[in-house]
């Protein structure tokens, strides 16, 4: 019983709270010989685009307690270069692209960046020409690769699109996956944003027809065309309200306060 008990003791986590994922990235990180503090973020038109992560290199407005907190931890943390300028082709970011271009380009970008941790998101582009065995097992591939580095990995769910929501649905069933048979934080991108609009996330529905403005003024987390986050210009603070309506904003948040607990869990816990 005393042994039983002691092997119990000794299976326990240093903090009991810890994700089970704390460990594995542990393991992970200690193989980084790397610059502390770079974040490489890749991805779709989703992640290149400037409403993505780069407005958060100023002093957001209106963020809730827990946005505060992270942002200030990972403002203090975080190498100026890669809030906007780890953009692009050459970084891991560019519009249109699938989780075919990452897997075919991930090893140079990890040459070339050698990122302490990583932000991916693929999926949107995926659901018209990759089944989801590809698409699951070419995620996998890309993972294997930054942890093999000494990268820690954030996967990221795809949003919700118009007309193939049941798809997208399965897709962000095997990013979950992936996740948790590789044992990375996951940001659940999708269920956050059919948890605050199950029924109108989609800015293409008949309601937002006559919302003025272009395809990201819609008032909802998809914008017009019903696949891209929204971003309307009223709604470019971290307001519990704006969170509702801009999708960019519910992205950076979301992302902003995943990292800093890998920067508090991981990444700086010695």
């Amino acid at each position: 019983m005393r042994l039983s008990l002691l092997l119990l003791l000794m299976a326990l986590p240093l903090h009991a709270d810890d994700p089970a994922w704390v460990a594995p990235m542990k393991e992970v990180h200690a193989r980084f010989k790397g610059t502390p503090g770079t974040l490489a973020t890749f991805g779709d038109s989703i992640t290149v685009t400037m409403a993505f992560w780069a407005p958060l290199q100023g002093e957001p407005k209106n963020m809730p307690d827990d946005m505060k907190a992270a942002h200030a931890l990972v403002k203090g943390y975080l190498k100026p270069d890669c809030w906007a300028k780890w953009k692009g082709p050459a970084h891991g970011s560019n519009g249109g692209m699938t989780v075919r271009w990452a897997d075919e380009n991930v090893d140079a970008w990890l040459k070339k960046l050698n990122p302490e941790a990583a932000v991916i998101l693929f999926g949107t582009n995926d659901l018209g020409g990759l089944d989801r065995k590809e698409f699951q097992a070419k995620t996998a591939s890309v993972v294997d690769r930054c942890l093999k580095n000494g990268t820690v990995v954030l996967l990221t769910t795809l949003p919700p699109r118009s007309g193939a929501l049941d798809k997208a649905k399965d897709f962000a069933d095997a990013v979950r996956e992936v996740a948790k048979d590789k044992q990375v934080p996951l940001i659940d991108y999708q269920a956050e944003i059919l948890k605050r609009r199950p029924d109108d996330w989609d800015g293409a529905l008949p309601q937002f027809k006559d919302v003025k403005g272009g395809e990201y003024e819609v008032p909802t987390l998809i914008a017009r065309d019903g696949v891209h986050p929204s971003f309307p210009k009223a709604h470019q603070d971290y307001s519990a309200d704006s969170l509702n309506k801009s999708g960019y904003a519910l992205r950076n948040y979301l992302t902003v306060v995943a990292y800093a607990d890998v920067i508090k869990r991981v990444l700086k816990d010695k």
